[in-house]
């Protein structure tokens, strides 16, 4: 490993990285470091969980001139959480080189935003949507920016950004550093990388590198209708300090947050119909242990660095190896040790190939008499479930207030019965009709 001295940064930006108890290089800093310091453009393929923030933050900072009054460097990302999570280790490094930086997402009041910007930021962080409001607004000048820094770009591609980040590119000056990072290098981002870049150094830190050795995985079959009990069974069973549990889409975020909640459990949930208030106020709670258990997707969850995650439940088997890594990856973090559990059906063990495939290993079942309880436990809920539908069949109403008094003579208890009285009781009508009649002649 190579301690950040030897990279040449400056003094105090070395002393404020070991305060913060970081001395030595990642593999994806030690190779981009030098790369990004010489002022070359760069494709950087390394997964969350690397250090590849510091990768690009640390040159970029370095080369950016404290004295001009300018916006020099440009980071976007995909997601406000990114977004923020950037600007957190931006801070750090910033105020120890001198150099101001202003973070913009959606959310945040623009006229706060506006007035921020009028300070002049040397370094702008934001999501592609927000920064390209401001331009048109002409709040925000980016063309003396010589440093651009595209995070996550796989990502950019999968939210139908790409089209906005061209527009900024366009925007900055000719002559800019471009550096690419991303998880997987898709089609599109490489024809972007192509359009945009001078002859780019092409950096891949493959996936062992990726920091899961600190993470204890497993998986528990599971069915759809006892789901919720086997989670609430792994909460019991494993007693985590804080959780996260992973779901596709918002409305099973909601749907599986209210049923914890209403079983007793600290519970909320983080996806992308609340507002930026509601979500900051959602994070802090659970970073302050006010809450035991996060419900999320996997975009709202985005380059979250929450201290203390001790385990991670994918409660939606990921549809792919990224998603799988950026899930599991919230927890074994900072040298800590977490535990990833994956609910599983029978349907799914082909894409959970696929999973162990991307990160070259077997996931282990859960423990053998754990698992076998668990399914007991699952038959009998299912019976229970089964019992609980029989008895919850209407039963068939009778076809007449009659039809259980077998033999009972009632007037009227069929068609021929009722045509016979309606025609006895005309019959004594007419009958009564004439008697008076008569006793009238007379």
């Amino acid at each position: 490993m190579t301690s950040f001295a030897e990279f040449g940064l400056s003094p105090s930006v070395v002393e404020v990285l070991r305060q913060h108890g970081i001395r030595e290089a990642t593999p994806v800093q030690e190779r981009a470091i030098p790369v990004l310091r010489a002022g070359r453009d760069a494709i950087v393929q390394a997964q969350t969980g690397t250090g590849k923030t510091l990768a690009y933050l640390l040159p970029l900072v370095e080369r950016i001139k404290p004295q001009a009054e300018t916006a020099q460097a440009l980071v976007l990302a995909p997601t406000r959480e990114l977004a923020q999570q950037i600007d957190k280790v931006a801070s750090v490094v910033c105020g120890a080189a001198g150099v101001t930086s202003l973070v913009l997402y959606g959310g945040q009041d623009i006229e706060r935003q506006k007035l921020r910007l009028r300070r002049h930021p040397q370094l702008i962080i934001g999501t592609p949507g927000r920064l390209l409001d401001h331009l048109r607004r002409g709040t925000l000048a980016i063309s003396h920016v010589n440093k651009v820094v595209l995070d996550e770009a796989d990502e950019m591609m999968k939210l139908g950004f790409i089209e906005d980040v061209e527009r900024l590119l366009q925007a900055v000056a000719a002559d800019r550093q471009f550096l690419l990072f991303s998880a997987t290098m898709p089609e599109r981002v490489r024809g972007l990388a192509r359009a945009y870049m001078k002859a780019p150094e092409e950096i891949i830190i493959k996936g062992e590198h990726v920091t899961l050795e600190n993470i204890e995985q497993e998986i528990i079959d599971t069915h759809e209708e006892t789901k919720l009990d086997t989670l609430c069974d792994v909460i019991n069973r494993t007693q985590p300090y804080l959780a996260m549990v992973f779901c596709h889409t918002r409305a099973r975020v909601h749907q599986v947050t209210m049923a914890l909640a209403a079983r007793g459990y600290l519970v909320d949930e983080l996806h992308g119909d609340l507002t930026q208030v509601q979500r900051a106020l959602v994070l802090k709670r659970f970073r302050t242990a006010k809450l035991q258990i996060l419900v999320a997707t996997d975009i709202a969850a985005r380059g979250l660095d929450i201290e203390g995650v001790t385990h991670v439940i994918n409660y939606d088997l990921p549809r792919d190896t990224e998603a799988y890594i950026h899930r599991i990856g919230r927890t074994g973090r900072a040298g800590e040790k977490g535990m990833a559990i994956t609910f599983v059906n029978a349907r799914q063990y082909d894409q959970l190939r696929r999973i162990e495939a991307g990160i070259k290993a077997r996931i282990a079942k859960a423990h053998a008499e754990r698992h076998r309880r668990h399914v007991a436990k699952q038959e009998k809920i299912k019976a229970q479930l089964a019992e609980e539908r029989c008895e919850k069949q209407p039963k068939r109403k009778p076809l007449s207030k009659y039809a259980n008094r077998k033999g009972a003579k009632h007037k009227g208890h069929n068609l021929r019965s009722r045509r016979e009285s309606a025609r006895q009781g005309r019959q004594k009508t007419n009958v009564a009709h004439r008697s008076k009649m008569g006793g009238r002649r007379k």
